[in-house]
């Protein structure tokens, strides 16, 4: 594959994702990583995208939003690891909200399958209220809010802050597109951005769920800060300085190890 066709590709990956990893291109163009560096690199040079810590993004803050489809296959393994360590943070018998996002459906899926019948949930995500709804057996009260569906399948806009404006839970699950030391939480769409304000204003604690790859991402929509955050659950890909940030901002970071990705 020429150069011109990889970059194409890898452009491609991120209008769809908002994010690519170095090793996931590099098995999916059948080339060596060192490649795909190259290649960000030429097109960071272009001001065509940013480099990030493991791979690229976009150039600049974007109003792009992934599709929940899109964004299933990435990083799951680490979206999974990273659910089961979120899910052991959610004590007896606690109101637990849950945002919209893959890694968040990953922690319902993955508290389900515990059988939490002790949970009240609060949701803005079809897909999450989806999978306690198909849990066998007895299942935990589960709220979902109205909205606007969003490509990401998130329920937002005035009837969904409505409705977590009149809710306090115990604690919050968050996916983010972007985390970032300046900008904070981020995310392409502003309506989601207003609901997610929403759901981290209804929550006693806060903690982030969110792979590697959103750090140093950052969104239109900005709807909190690090100073919001109690908790980020993360895979140890996190970045040295990634970590010194959120530690200054006395956040508790949780790193699970980083799994091998299937090729």
């Amino acid at each position: 594959m020429l150069a011109h066709e990889r970059h194409e590709r890898l452009l491609a990956r991120l209008a769809a994702e908002g994010t690519v990893r170095v090793g996931e291109l590099a098995a999916e163009l059948d080339v060596s990583e060192m490649t795909v560096r190259r290649d960000i690199r030429a097109l960071a040079d272009a001001g065509l995208v940013r480099r990030v810590h493991g791979g690229a993004a976009p150039a600049r803050p974007t109003a792009l939003e992934p599709t929940f489809t899109a964004k299933t296959s990435h990083a799951r393994a680490a979206k999974t690891a990273i659910a089961r360590a979120a899910a052991d943070l959610v004590g007896p018998g606690a109101s637990v909200a849950l945002s919209a996002g893959t890694t968040t459906h990953l922690c319902a899926l993955e508290l389900a399958a515990r059988a939490r019948t002790d949970l009240t949930v609060v949701t803005n995500s079809p897909p999450v209220a989806e999978a306690f709804g198909n849990a066998p057996g007895e299942r935990p009260e589960v709220v979902l809010t109205g909205g606007t569906l969003t490509p990401s399948r998130a329920l937002v806009g005035p009837l969904a802050v409505a409705a977590l404006a009149t809710l306090r839970v115990d604690v919050l699950l968050l996916g983010v597109h972007g985390l970032d030391a300046d900008a904070g939480l981020t995310t392409p769409n502003l309506l989601e951005a207003e609901t997610d304000r929403a759901l981290v204003a209804s929550a006693g604690r806060v903690v982030v769920v969110t792979d590697s790859s959103a750090w140093g991402n950052v969104g239109l929509g900005r709807f909190g800060g690090l100073d919001d955050v109690d908790v980020v659950v993360t895979d140890d890909a996190l970045p040295a300085h990634a970590r010194t940030a959120l530690d200054d901002a006395g956040v508790r970071v949780v790193l699970v190890p980083t799994p091998t990705e299937p090729r």
